[in-house]
This record gives C-alpha cells, structure tokens and sequence, in this order.
C-alpha cells in the first residue's frame, strides 16, 4: 500500500488504470473511496492517482493547522513518489482548491486542470446561505449526524436516497476526526487564489452543479472567466456532489475535456 513522508505527515495513495496521469483530489473529509462512482470510467484511458488529504482516509492526521498549499505540497510528493512529471489534475470542492494551489506552485507539472464544484476564494467569493455554513461550522461529535444535516446542501432534490446512501457507506468507515476535519476547514477558509488564478496557463474546465447549495455555482462563472481560456460547464439538476447527482452527464463532459487534451497532444507531436 503505496505512501510518501511530506511536510510531517504519512500520505496514502494508490493508483489504477493506464495512460495519461490523472491526479485526484478529493474534498473536505471525504476519502479517495468517494471517487467510486468516478475512478472506473477515468481509468479506462488515463492513469489515476488518488490521494487521501492529510487527516482523512489513511493517511495521517497530524495536528492543525493545515494550508491549501501545503496539500498541494502533499500532492506534489504524491506524483513524485509514482514518478511522475505532469499530469492532468482533478480537483472537487476543497480539492478543487489545492488543484487551483498546485497549478500556481507547480505549473510546469500540469498537462490540464478540471476544477469541480469549488471557489477561489478571498472577498470575491460567493459565500454559501447562513444555513449551510452553521451545518459546516459547527459539526458535532457524531460524523453520521452531520452527514444527515450536509446532505440538504450537497445533493440535488431530485436525488434517490439510495444513492445518497451508497456515499455515505463509502465514507462511514473514513469518517476524519474531528481535529482533522475543522484543521482542512480552517485551511479553506484561509486560502485565497482569485488574485492569482489569472496566471494559470494550462488548458482548464471548470465544472458546477446548477443548483449547488454549498459552493454557489456563481463561484464557477468567477473562476471561468479568470483563467485564460478556461472552459465552463454547468450541470443542470445537480448540486455539490454533481458525479452522484447527474453521473453520466458529468462524466460526459470530463470525458470529452480529457479527451480534446490528447487530441491536442497528439497533433503537437505529430511529425510536419
């Protein structure tokens, strides 16, 4: 079982499927598990690395605080424990963050950026209703409690409970401690990169729930319009967790992302 030392924390890692790397960046307290739905359909064409944060899955907890950059950092030695240079770099909603941070810090290292149901931080960004930063503030000492009480905010109405259910079996047996989880909060709500993302080259899809009750899909019209070129897509009938709400649709349009970035790099190889 693949792990790296980084910055006084043992990350774990592992990785499935041939091709093109593809790094996955999981979310505030959910483990690599929760790519389930995802890492299947990803790995038919491209190597998926899947990492857990700091302080969640099996990788370490260490105490607070943590920083967005330094589990950018953390993915960084994850790459370089699978030897690998570049790599496309999917990120969700905290993860969506470090992605933003490791294009910033390492831009040489990524191929292409997808950047799900996240923000950019700083005053600019659009702050989820009161109702669902109290649910996210002020978690309890029972992980299946607060599970309950997200759920309003990160799925679609129009979601059957057993999927919903399938997640929340994923998770149970990763649920972080609670040092852990308010530390990758606090490392959230400290983190600014809408001054910065300007400077991100690589080719980028931003990707958004239209209904998203937790990260506002005007986030993602914020981001789209700062990177150069990126491209946005939203998903109609889906909110935070858009892979469980609408799966195939939004697997589609990663699918056809990832799929116009090997094109591009098969005709810049290509012979004259």
């Amino acid at each position: 079982m693949p792990f790296v030392e980084n910055l006084e924390a043992r990350i774990h890692w592992d990785e499935e499927g041939h091709g093109a790397p593809l790094l996955l960046i999981m979310g505030l307290g959910w483990p690599s598990q929760a790519w389930y739905r995802s890492r299947p359909i990803l790995s038919e064409k491209n190597r998926t690395i899947a990492l857990d944060n700091r302080g969640v899955g099996r990788s370490e907890a260490p105490p607070g605080p943590y920083s967005i950059t330094q589990m950018a950092a953390d993915a960084a030695a994850v790459l370089n424990a699978a030897r690998i240079n570049t790599a496309h770099i999917f990120g969700v909603s905290m993860g969506g963050m470090i992605a933003q941070e490791f294009a910033l810090q390492y831009p040489k290292r990524v191929r292409s950026l997808i950047l799900g149901c996240t923000a950019a931080g700083g005053p600019q960004a659009v702050r989820a209703e009161q109702e669902a930063l109290q649910v996210l503030t002020t978690r309890g000492p029972d992980p299946e409690q607060f599970a309950k009480a997200i759920s309003p905010f990160i799925y679609d109405r129009g979601t059957p409970a057993e999927r919903i259910e399938e997640d929340t079996a994923v998770r149970r047996e990763w649920y972080p401690p609670a040092h852990a989880y308010f530390a990758q909060l606090q490392a959230i709500m400290a983190w600014e990169a809408y001054s910065r993302v300007d400077q991100i080259a690589a080719p980028t899809l931003v990707i958004h729930g239209e209904n998203d009750r937790l990260v506002p899909p005007e986030n993602a019209k914020l981001i789209a319009a700062r990177i150069p070129g990126a491209k946005l897509a939203m998903i109609p009938r889906a909110s935070h967790i858009f892979i469980t709400d609408q799966t195939e649709a939004a697997h589609q349009v990663i699918l056809d992302f990832l799929g116009a970035q090997a094109t591009r790099q098969h005709e810049r190889l290509a012979p004259v």
